[in-house]
């Protein structure tokens, strides 16, 4: 049973590595429908979102951009060069028109932005004649997809005052090296390879796994047949698992999304796997608990085992705790795979494999190497549970990891779920059936709450950062504004945030009464919002403020919101 458990959990992380493709911010190409990690929101490929028309008027280029609904290009992205005569560009002044300023999540600070259309000017006065130019842009889209930057090429033919977007440049070098150039660089690179997976080894994330297989080893009284079908069968699990990483980025590279190696931990579900599995392994070396013949065996049962399917899974654990890591001599190698056919990409990744197999298929193959190892004893506990402090290590920078991709709120729920997952290792010790059963379904719980932080993330925002400026222009304007004080410490706030202002109907009733929301952060001490807060008696958070258009006293709503005071509230604009 415990073998089973671990093969599936294994292949879980696998899997997760292969789904986690919906809304890639790396994709330049076709954004297919996103997956369940970002909440299922389809987004339209990037030459569909971004649509360029270039055109001369008055005997200018002028570049015009058509800007699908819900996206938007970034004023500062934008840029232009004109190709010189020795293939080399130069850059060029740029003219344009007013956007809107909106405050950016994925730059973190307030920029110029447009939608819907806008038209770029170089400001370029070249001789008759055919020229080429690089047009470079970027845009996000409201629901939080941010694409790369994009470069585009344009042909323009002033003779007969026609330009227009083509495929590339002739001397835009090719993505790769010529066949005969490759060729000659491959049994280099295939060298580069092993020596990367080699040092692999000694990452943190892979050391602890390594060595406990080592040193289970050292103690078998397994003989020398049996440790060369173990050491075959862990470079097996390692060797597969990297041809499986490899052909899923060869598929998705084929289908126009750009990654590379650790495309997997784009998916912020997949990093929460990786935490829990660090985690539960951590755990179990550090001595808090056995894993036993029960439910909970999620790792060590591989890592300890002796039998073959234990040294197979190994080598898959070993590479799928692998991945957020890169060694030396590994960038040069994976590099050069993605610019080559599939099958000498595959036989790259293989190689790194074979690298990371390495150590373990040389101490149960070679006869001399079993003197490497160390002789047993009461040292080896104490490194065991000592291994256990690098994967904790790595959890909490995966949890910052976790932070960067989906935020505070994804972090928390994840931290919940480990402490979740310790209360359900403390219920099971009780080994009594309720709390088996219990310990079920807390586990259950802690799995799903990651789950639910990553595929419900927070949509885009609706809010402007509060300023005593920006307000008072808007109620200059005669515009209805609606003010939120809150912050990140404050518990009501947050569930007022969840509860009532995160709804579509909230965003959907800001729309039809043309209300601004403004949104004040006193997370950090902020004079601004403190003068709010003592100008309305009050002295700490939540404080929604409602100013109708045309009034400068505002209506304090209930510090309790539901979405029927906040209907009742806003939509009275009297």
């Amino acid at each position: 049973m415990r073998q089973r458990l671990y093969s599936i959990a294994v292949l879980f992380l696998t899997l997760l590595s292969l789904a986690a493709r919906g809304d890639d911010p790396l994709s330049g190409g076709n954004a297919r429908p996103s997956s369940i990690f970002d909440g299922g929101n389809k987004f339209l490929p990037v030459t569909e979102a971004y649509r360029l028309e270039p055109g001369i008027e008055d005997g200018r280029l002028v570049l015009d951009w058509t800007i699908a609904p819900g996206y938007y290009l970034y004023k500062h992205r934008f840029g232009t060069a004109a190709e010189t005569a020795d293939g080399k560009f130069t850059p060029l002044e740029q003219g344009f028109e007013q956007g809107q300023m909106r405050y950016d999540d994925f730059y973190e600070r307030e920029l110029e932005v447009y939608y819907d259309q806008t038209r770029v000017t170089p400001k370029w006065s070249p001789e008759k004649g055919r020229h080429r130019l690089k047009v470079e842009s970027q845009g996000c889209a409201d629901a939080g997809l941010c694409y790369p930057p994009r470069t585009q090429y344009v042909e323009v033919d002033f003779d007969s005052s026609k330009a227009r977007v083509v495929a590339g440049t002739p001397t835009t070098p090719a993505t790769g090296p010529t066949p005969e150039g490759a060729a000659a660089k491959l049994p280099l690179i295939l060298s580069f390879a092993v020596l990367g997976g080699l040092i692999l080894n000694l990452m943190p994330c892979v050391f602890p796994v390594l060595s406990i297989k080592a040193l289970s080893l050292a103690t078998s009284h397994t003989g020398a047949h049996g440790r060369h079908l173990h050491g075959l069968a862990y470079t097996g699990g390692v060797v597969l698992a990297f041809a499986v990483i490899a052909l899923a980025m060869i598929a998705l590279r084929a289908g126009g999304d750009a990654l590379g190696w650790g495309f997997q931990l784009q998916s912020p579900l997949f990093v929460a796997g990786l935490v829990y599995l660090f985690y539960l392994m951590g755990l179990g070396l550090s001595g808090f608990f056995l894993f036993g013949a029960n439910w909970m065996s999620l790792g060590q049962a591989a890592t300890e085992g002796g039998g073959l399917r234990h040294s197979f899974f190994t080598g898959v654990l070993a590479t799928v705790v692998a991945s957020p890591c890169t060694a030396p001599f590994m960038g040069t190698a994976l590099g050069f795979a993605l610019t080559q056919p599939a099958a000498v990409a595959l036989l790259i990744f293989t190689c790194l494999g074979l690298g990371m197999a390495l150590p373990f298929l040389v101490i149960t193959w070679w006869p001399g190497a079993g003197r490497w190892l160390p002789r047993p004893g009461p040292w080896m506990k104490t490194f065991k549970e000592f291994l256990a402090f690098p994967l904790f290590l790595t959890c909490a920078w995966l949890l910052w990891v976790l932070g960067r991709q989906a935020g505070s709120d994804a972090v928390a729920a994840t931290v919940t779920g480990l402490i979740l997952l310790a209360f359900a290792l403390w219920l099971q010790h009780r080994q009594r059936p309720v709390t088996t059963v219990a310990a079920g379904l807390v586990v259950a719980t802690a799995l799903a709450l990651p789950l639910y932080a990553t595929v419900n993330k927070e949509k885009a925002n609706v809010w402007e950062p509060y300023s005593s400026q920006r307000l008072e222009q808007l109620l200059d304007e005669d515009r209805p504004v609606f003010v939120n004080l809150t912050a990140d410490w404050c518990l009501t706030c947050l569930a007022n945030e969840k509860l009532a202002l995160s709804s579509d109907s909230f965003h959907q009733l800001l729309s039809k009464e043309g209300i601004v929301y403004l949104k004040g952060d006193w997370t950090n001490y902020d004079p601004e919002i403190t003068a709010l807060l003592n100008a309305n008696n009050r002295s700490g958070v939540p404080l929604y403020l409602f100013y109708p258009p045309g009034s400068d006293k505002p209506k304090i709503l209930p510090q309790l919101l539901t979405s029927k005071i906040i209907k009742r509230s806003l939509s009275q604009q009297d």
